[in-house]
């Protein structure tokens, strides 16, 4: 039973998850900064008020405390915003790049003649519609 525990602990996509849930917890830290030290105060500077927690409105002795969702939408804005620009559009970049230099992947299916399904290149016979294929060039 150690022996299994220990092969689904070293499994890669478990020390990834792990190493990616650490790099997260860290990149939220230094959003979460961000926001408050630097973003913020611009909103503060532009609109006066730097919390927007206190916002209220009241119908029917019913009271909806709209500040604190503006402060939750202002960060998750920021964290996405800040994700995108840091992560994803360098990894694009960096995919992009890769990709130019690559050759080109040869294909591993071609269409069926009689149904035009998608079959394997190496396929004698379609396994959609049966009839026989000539072999690929």
């Amino acid at each position: 039973m150690l022996r299994e525990l220990k092969q689904f602990i070293m499994r890669g996509n478990v020390v990834d998850l792990a190493v990616a849930v650490v790099i997260g917890t860290a990149f939220a830290a230094v959003v979460a900064a961000f926001i408050a030290d630097i973003i913020t105060p611009l909103i503060a500077a532009i609109f006066g008020k730097q919390d927007f927690s206190n916002l209220s409105f009241t119908i029917n002795k019913s009271t909806f405390l709209y500040g604190a969702f503006i402060n939750a939408l202002i960060t998750f804005l920021s964290v996405a915003a800040a994700i995108f620009f840091f992560v994803v559009k360098p990894i694009n970049v960096l995919q992009a790049r890769r990709a130019a230099g690559a050759p080109p992947e040869s294909p591993t299916t071609r269409s069926c003649p009689e149904c035009l399904s998608e079959i394997p290149i190496a396929a004698s016979r379609c396994a959609f519609c049966t009839s026989e294929v000539p072999a690929a060039a």
